[in-house]
């Protein structure tokens, strides 16, 4: 079902991005829970625990990355338990491994490859390239993704006085390493 929907939406395509992010297959398993939780609770705008095709759609068109949304509702629709609306945590899960299966083959990459996940993560928020996560940048990458923390300046800067433990009031790759492995992530 993912192959068909990737074969439908263009734009998803690994050749029709930039470049394709490995990083989109998250190699280590306790990384991926969190990131993957953390894309999941994005995702969830109304927060009631499950992402719907619309959610999911609108989420997608945010990030540029725009799907057919008769093609998408299809696809949750394969994913989804009897009875529910939308997929939960552990049927969004299924649907990003299917989908990493259909881009990428199947492939369980070893810790060594964490450290380009972690790097291309930060890489999304380092705008710049100056290897610093600005207030200016997290706030615009947090405006890119709807979220209500990237509407206030002075939210941004109290998010990164939370992890910046140089305070030069910037996070740099290692405060971001540290920030993404030791946030604990609730699992459903």
């Amino acid at each position: 079902m993912a192959e068909a929907f990737l074969k439908s939406s263009p734009s998803l395509k690994p050749a029709a991005l930039p470049r394709a992010s490995p990083s989109f297959r998250l190699r280590s398993c306790s990384l991926n829970s969190v990131r993957l939780r953390r894309v999941f609770d994005i995702f969830d705008r109304n927060g009631d625990g499950v992402i719907t095709a619309d959610e999911l759609c609108e989420a997608l068109d945010r990030l540029g990355l725009g799907a057919d949304p008769s093609d998408l509702r299809s696809l949750v629709a394969s994913f989804l338990q009897p009875g529910q609306s939308g997929l939960n945590f552990d049927a969004f899960h299924s649907l990003h491994r299917e989908l990493g299966d259909a881009i990428f083959g199947d492939n369980d990459g070893g810790e060594e490859e964490e450290e380009d996940d972690m790097m291309e993560a930060f890489r999304v928020f380092d705008e710049d390239g100056d290897g610093y996560i600005s207030a200016k940048e997290l706030q615009t990458v947090l405006g890119k993704l709807g979220l209500v923390e990237g509407r206030s300046i002075d939210r941004v800067y109290e998010m990164i006085g939370s992890v910046d433990r140089n305070r030069d009031g910037r996070v740099d790759y290692f405060e971001f390493k540290n920030m993404m492995k030791s946030v604990p992530v609730q699992i459903s």
